[in-house]
């Protein structure tokens, strides 16, 4: 199987590509607290996530071998959505995922933005470290229910 990587010779960073990890110490903490009240934890691996943000400024790339167009060579590919190997596929996976919480009425960390909570009927964490997905949730009931509608909504 093929995967397109964008080439990053010429992106410029900016503010578009910093996008929050889970420090280790509050991986732990999560750890630690469901192992204090006895409770399961469940992990979602989103597959291809980062191809399922939303770029927000125009991003050109060049045509990739074996899919260039002799007639077009000096022609580029506008991007409508990211790529692996983008500078901006992090922050754009990370801000999709991060609204598609806070529209369900989770509440964003204070001081870790990648930590998600809701109180509202269930109890609910959510954990973010890059691609991956942490939760914890008392009723154990409404766990299936998020592991449904977070890949069917990212």
């Amino acid at each position: 199987m093929a995967i397109l990587v964008s080439c990053k010779r010429v992106l410029s960073a900016g503010t578009e590509t910093f996008a929050p990890v889970s420090r280790i110490e509050a991986i732990r903490i999560l750890l630690a607290f469901a192992a204090f009240t006895s409770m399961k934890l469940y992990q979602i691996d989103v597959k291809s996530a980062f191809l399922n943000g939303t770029i927000l400024k125009e991003v050109y790339v060049s045509q990739p071998p074996g899919f260039e167009n002799e007639l077009l060579s000096s022609h580029v590919f506008k991007l409508n959505k990211a790529l692996y190997g983008l500078k901006q596929a992090p922050h754009a996976w990370y801000e999709k995922l991060s609204s598609f919480l806070t529209n369900n009425n989770f509440i964003r960390g204070k001081i870790d933005s990648t930590l998600f909570r809701k109180d509202i009927k269930d109890f609910i964490i959510v954990q973010i470290y890059i691609d991956d997905i942490i939760l914890r949730s008392d009723p154990e009931r409404a766990i299936p229910n998020l592991e449904r509608a977070v890949p069917a909504h990212i």
